[in-house]
């Protein structure tokens, strides 16, 4: 039975049916490093510093000199959780989600009246009006460049055709009362709209959209050449609740923001204006990214000029841990999703499932399982890696397993790589390939084999057993029963 989401809220709910997936507290705590130190140790997960582990999503209802505000953290912090809030089981969330991206449900627009987000505005040309002030930015680390708006998805559209619009969630700075830094990797389809108007000399509008329905921040990370220049990534998160995302006028900008969100932000990018990201602080570091590292501070960003702000009445902000198990979902998923269909269409039936790790933050590392049936399909498994790296450029590491193991079970899979991997035969290196500049092996600094930073040495780890040898490798065969009666406690929902 599909949930019945449509915003933030809604899937708070269903999370309050099913225990250990959401708590609350009222405990005081300050947004500047505390609060992430605190869920560091509740429910993180991910590439964070041990001690961490995966836990429930968590309210903090307390803010200290935010009386007003309350801070959600952790919503996809758990492939169970990701589940749960999509309607599917855990080992099926690629096949679903994939399904959902070719099949995109368009967003629709409505009128103000029927959009919570416009419940409450705050213009910026009010002489009192300070971003700084009016929302609790996070900082995760006491060395960031400042607070963030880690979980803001902009949406904007393209200045020279505006039937072109895009979606990604990306690094905000608050930078003064009306002013965020935002960085934008290359390639990427706002920065393509972004320097189209910057070549015209004209500002980009954008909406800053904050405390979501789960599904439009999955479907929003979906990436090229999956979702191509002009897809919406709307359209998925309309086809996993088979209903169209409601989108609203912006009150001070000419874009449209998602009309249930908790908190909207509109702006400009404006044109020739950048920023160095830790100005107010030098501290040379930006936040803790994916990789579980914190990142270098941009000398030079491009700059938001906020107009204004609009909220539902006791708005949410919704944030993340940076390295955390909630990046593997939210980048994991559409990965997954992007490999299997890509495997699947070139090679029916040989993908049993795929697993974008969390070692690799749901992007580096990437976990095969393939079926070998017959004595053809020997080889295809280097097929299989080979696509996968072509369709998600990202990826670093590939590991082939075969369809007995558990690709969600890192011990199963380090079994497989002990008992059927020979590092001299089964290891194949892809030197001189574009990878991930965040990624700090991946630089010249580390290995005079890299020629700049980004550039990486793919490897391909076949941990599959030879078709000829399939007798000899065959697991134990314990027997298949059902253990609910020794341990009703256990095995009963």
């Amino acid at each position: 039975m599909k949930p019945q989401i449509n915003d933030l809220r809604s899937a708070i709910a269903l999370l309050q049916q099913h225990e250990g997936q959401y708590r609350e507290t009222d405990h005081p705590v300050d947004p500047k490093a505390e609060l992430a130190g605190v869920y560091r140790y509740i429910g993180a997960g991910g590439t964070v510093k041990r001690p961490t582990r995966i836990g429930p999503a968590m309210m903090f209802n307390s803010i200290k000199g935010y009386p007003d505000s309350r801070i959600l953290v952790g919503m996809h912090a758990s492939r169970e959780r990701a589940a749960l809030l999509l309607g599917c089981k855990p080992s099926e969330l690629a096949q679903h989600v994939g399904q959902a991206v070719k099949n995109p449900i368009a967003p629709v627009v409505v009128p103000a009246e029927q959009a919570p987000c416009q419940e409450q505005v705050w213009y910026a040309d009010d002489p009192d009006f300070d971003l700084r002030k009016l929302l609790p930015a996070p900082t995760n680390t006491p060395i960031d460049a400042g607070p963030f708006f880690c979980l803001g998805l902009v949406l904007a559209s393209d200045p020279q055709d505006a039937s072109l619009t895009d979606v990604t969630i990306h690094r905000l700075c608050v930078q003064e009362r009306d002013e965020l830094s935002m960085f934008l990797a290359a390639g990427r389809h706002i920065e393509v709209f972004r320097k189209k108007a910057e070549e015209a000399g004209k500002p980009l509008p954008v909406t800053i959209n904050m405390g979501l329905d789960p599904a439009i921040y999955i479907g929003a990370c979906f990436e090229a050449p999956t979702t191509p220049f002009g897809y919406n990534e709307l359209g998925v998160a309309g086809s996993l609740r088979q209903t169209p995302v409601e989108l609203v006028q912006g009150v001070a900008v000419n874009e449209k923001a998602i009309a249930r969100a908790e908190i909207i932000i509109e702006g400009e990018l404006l044109p020739g204006v950048r920023v160095r990201e830790d100005q107010h602080t030098d501290s040379g570091h930006a936040m803790p990214e994916f990789p579980g590292y914190c990142g270098e501070a941009n000398p030079s960003l491009p700059v938001i000029k906020v107009k204004a702000v609009t909220m539902r009445r006791h708005a949410i902000l919704q944030t993340l841990v940076g390295p955390g198990e909630e990046h593997t979902t939210l980048a994991g998923l559409p990965t997954e999703a992007s490999i299997r269909n890509a495997v699947e269409e070139a090679i029916p039936g040989f993908l049993q499932n795929v697993y974008a790790h969390t070692a690799g933050g749901g992007k580096f590392l990437g976990i095969l399982q393939v079926k070998k049936r017959q004595a053809s399909d020997e080889g295809r498994q280097g097929q299989a890696a080979l696509i996968a790296l072509a369709t998600y450029s990202e990826l670093k590491n590939i590991i082939l397993v075969d369809e007995d193991v558990d690709i969600f079970d890192s011990d199963d899979i380090l079994w497989a790589m002990t008992t059927r991997m020979q590092g001299d035969v089964s290891i194949t290196n892809l030197p001189g390939l574009r990878g991930h500049q965040l990624d700090p092996s991946q630089s010249p600094d580390y290995s005079h084999s890299i020629r700049g930073n980004g550039i990486t040495c793919k490897t391909v780890y076949d941990c599959t057993v030879p078709w000829a040898l399939k007798a000899k490798f065959e697991r134990a065969p314990f027997m298949e029963l059902d253990p609910t009666p020794w341990a009703p406690d256990l095995f009963e929902k």
